[in-house]
């Protein structure tokens, strides 16, 4: 799965027609900025020898990693001065090496958290394997990696590159830097420069209400949703696909009535889609090309007894967003009732988990292949025959390995730590430590942080369908650079009302929520809104931002005036703002109103704007010009939204460090990592110093060139990461499926129709008698008689007339 790239001999060359100030530049390297603040360098050009018996200049020191034979040397073909530092790579297995700023007080520059840093240097170099690396200096951890931002183009005459950091984090004072080398060859550098960026953003004008400027602002739209939707998809359009399948409705199933719509969020209106079957809680990612391939949905509901359960599909289709119409691929292997769905770093997916068409948890792998455009025997794909469960969030790593962050949907979490680490190529399955109560972890979110570079994940909340306890506050953190990586214990989730049927009260002690929706926010943060108390029930209006800088959160954000519990989901659209859809409680109703949050960056007056996009088709590694009406303080690619269940294990937000020409011309650096970025489309923001983004434009990464694999090519620059792991489980033997009980759910199939969710189990406040629980119903607003189908477990038929209370 560890994706071998060719890189291109050089960054693609575009010839730009901007305008008369960019006409007929041609692309082949950043251009030097105008010079700013002093050097903040020691020694920049390595003209100072280092102390008696040193090889290296003063304040500069070998550095790197990894299975490679190299060589340093202080040579005379220098760009100024008479001396240069030349490091070359004469065999490379794994890893790079630098000359890197010395990491001591006197040689690394001090740095201000918050502020950003030009980093230049003039090069020669005959591989395009080459990486500015950044480590800094935090005051608490030490000296840690931060971030790669460039690579730099082959040049075998003097060049200079130039690129600027994102924001110093907090708890930084200092950094060293160097250009890295991690492929055969030789790269020759002189004259570095480190420039604090001086100018000051204008404070923001708030253009709202004082509340809204602090808090945001929820607007519920006059157009409704017209279909059940359990699923929702941006496209690429900037549309977004809403599907219900049969909407959790056996009428409907039984009809063979399966909707989906295509909302328009520029115009306010809403398409009806014909679709083939019932996609209802189905597994949706999107391709490279943007389609969606949506795969599996429900072959049947569970029988009035519940002797049986839900059954899986084993059909699988790609809706165009062009054509908007669903075109069949071959099956699944087998159905897959909740299967997750993640996309690899060369555009082929791959799933797990799920349901039968036998209601039996299924415990292969599948995998769909780009270049075939199908599904792969199950011969052709790695197997543990391990189980998941239903929806378990499987996110992509940095080096094509998948991270199982512990969040699923329905049940406890998978034996062991409730964590891991699972190897393709290597077909292992490692548990990783510190999820905090892994099995109230059901209908919890978890997120890429911000940016994708940093490999942190944060899980959010959760609870536990079978016991029904009262959901969880917890958030628990995972840094996957690290290398034995476990969870440290986050900030508990911040509080607000909730209504469990007798009006909004407080929430108080431990009280969490499950169903939550986490939404990636083009300033950085993390939105986090929706959910409710227990299972399919007792919705909490409370909504806050996670900041991934601080680990903190910013509670008391304005609240969707609309209950989001089970099946609902948020996500960001192309305009900023986030759009929330859905609430199916436990008595089979079902909220078609569509609410619109504007976050407070959009009331900090006026937005700035990409004016131009030079090149849209862009491929890993590349260069790529954009120009704006005025200075911003980053740019980013984030991957549009496709989530059901609090799940989207394909959201990430994808940093693009900038190389700035003047105050409205940049250069982007794409990374050339597609782990990091997998293939497809992406909203390119631009984002000034006080968090306000533009309107997102559109623009596709990966191609055929840029995915075509090779031998043993070098890979993108990755660092000792997350490879010091405990021993891999023991898979299980070859095995067809595992029994999971009908009840998997959480309902009792006894009462009423099988859309009525009775719960198995009643929250732990509610006192196991028949009036308790039939009060409890009732305030919940489930049918006063309903049926009772053959036994009578949860005792709420004491009058024996076959119906309920």
């Amino acid at each position: 799965m560890l994706l071998k790239i060719r890189r291109r001999a050089g960054r693609r060359a575009a010839l730009l027609a901007v305008g008369a100030m960019t006409a007929g530049l041609l692309l082949t390297a950043p251009q030097q900025a105008t010079a700013g603040a002093p050097n903040l360098l020691s020694n920049p050009g390595f003209e100072t020898a280092g102390a008696p018996g040193s090889d290296m200049p003063s304040c500069w020191s070998k550095s790197g990693w990894g299975d490679n034979d190299f060589t340093f040397a202080t040579v005379a073909d220098a760009h100024t001065g008479t001396k240069a530092m030349k490091v070359s790579l004469t065999r490379r297995v794994s890893g790079d090496r630098k000359a890197l700023v010395t990491e001591n007080a006197t040689c690394a520059p001090t740095v201000v958290p918050g502020k950003q840093y030009d980093l230049a240097a003039w090069y020669k170099s005959n591989t395009p394997d080459v990486s500015v690396t950044v480590f800094r200096h935090d005051t608490t951890a030490g000296w840690q990696y931060w971030t790669d931002l460039q690579n730099p183009p082959v040049s075998a005459a003097w060049a200079r590159t130039e690129v600027r950091t994102p924001a110093v984090p907090p708890n930084t004072d200092k950094i060293a830097w160097g250009l890295s080398v991690y492929g055969v060859g030789t790269l020759t550098t002189d004259d570095y420069v480190v420039e604090e960026v001086g100018a000051v953003p204008p404070q923001p004008t708030c253009s709202g209400t004082a509340e809204e400027c602090a808090k945001g602002k929820w607007e519920v739209m006059a157009t409704k949703n017209p279909v059940r939707s359990m699923h929702a998809v941006v496209l690429k359009n900037g549309k977004v696909l809403l599907i219900a399948g049969s909407g959790n409705d056996i009428a409907q199933f039984n009809a063979g009535t399966f909707t989906s719509a295509v909302y328009d969020p520029v115009n306010g209106t809403v398409k009806t889609i014909p679709t083939p079957v019932d996609m209802f809680c189905s597994g949706h990612v999107q391709l490279s090309d943007g389609r969606v391939l949506v795969m599996s949905g429900n072959k049947g509901y569970p029988s009035a007894d519940g002797k049986i359960g839900y059954q899986g599909l084993k059909d699988s289709y790609t809706f165009d967003p062009t054509t908007e119409t669903y075109t069949k691929t071959n099956d699944m292997n087998g159905g897959h009732w909740y299967p997750s769905a993640t996309i690899l770093g060369n555009g082929d997916v791959i799933s797990f988990g799920g349901l039968k068409e036998d209601s039996t948890g299924n415990v292969t792998a599948e995998k769909f292949s780009a270049a075939q455009n199908k599904w792969l025997p199950m011969n052709e794909v790695n197997q543990t025959w391990s189980y998941w469960g239903l929806y378990p969030s499987m996110i992509l790593m940095q080096d094509g390995r998948l991270f199982y962050s512990g969040s699923h949907t329905f049940g406890n979490g998978t034996p062991g730590t409730g964590a891991s680490v699972y190897d393709y190529d290597a077909n292992t399955i490692t548990d990783v430590p510190g999820l905090r109560n892994k099995d109230e972890r059901d209908e919890s979110a978890s997120v890429l942080l911000p940016p994708a570079q940093d490999q942190r994940v944060l899980t959010i909340g959760g609870g536990n369908n079978e016991r029904n306890p009262a959901a969880n506050r917890l958030t628990d953190i995972i840094d996957l650079k690290q290398p034995s990586p476990a969870y440290t214990a986050g900030p508990d989730l911040p509080q607000g009302l909730v209504d469990q049927g007798q009006g909004k009260r407080p929430q108080t002690g431990a009280e969490g929520k499950m169903f939550v929706s986490a939404v990636l926010l083009p300033d950085g943060k993390v939105l986090e809104t929706g959910g409710g108390l227990h299972d399919r029930a007792d919705p909490v209006y409370e909504a806050s931002f996670f900041d991934p800088t601080t680990n903190t959160y910013q509670s008391g954000l304005a609240t969707d005036p609309i209950p989001r519990t089970y099946h609902s989901g948020s996500f960001l659209l192309p305009d900023g703002r986030v759009m929330s859809v859905g609430d199916n409680p436990g008595n089979g109703t079902y909220n078609h109103n569509v609410s619109i949050y504007t976050p407070p960056y959009l009331f900090k007056g006026a937005r700035p704007q990409i004016t131009s996009v030079i090149d849209k088709e862009w491929v890993y590694g590349d260069t790529q010009r954009i120009t704006v009406n005025r200075a911003v303080a980053k740019a980013e690619l984030i991957r549009p939204a496709a989530v059901t269940h609090s799940s989207d294990p394909n959201q990430r937000f994808v940093d693009l460090p900038m190389t700035v020409v003047n105050g409205t011309t940049i250069d982007l650096n794409v990374t050339s990592n597609p782990n990091l970025a997998p293939p497809g489309w992406y909203m390119l923001f631009a984002v000034d110093a006080n968090g306000v983004p533009s309107i997102a434009q559109w623009v596709h990464l990966g191609g055929p060139s840029a995915l075509a694999a090779t031998a043993e090519q070098p890979s993108a620059h990755e660092h000792t990461f997350a490879s010091e792991l405990a021993a891999p489980k023991q898979n299980p033997a070859k095995r067809d499926s595992v029994p999971v009980a009908p009840t998997v759910a959480g309902c009792d199939r006894h009462y009423g129709t099988v859309n009525l969710c009775v719960p198995t189990r009643f929250p732990a406040e509610v006192k196991e008698t028949t009036k308790a629980r039939c009060d409890w119903l009732a305030s919940h607003q489930y049918p006063k008689r309903m049926k009772v189908n053959g036994s009578d477990p949860l005792r709420l038929d004491p009058d024996r007339d076959g119906y309920t209370c």
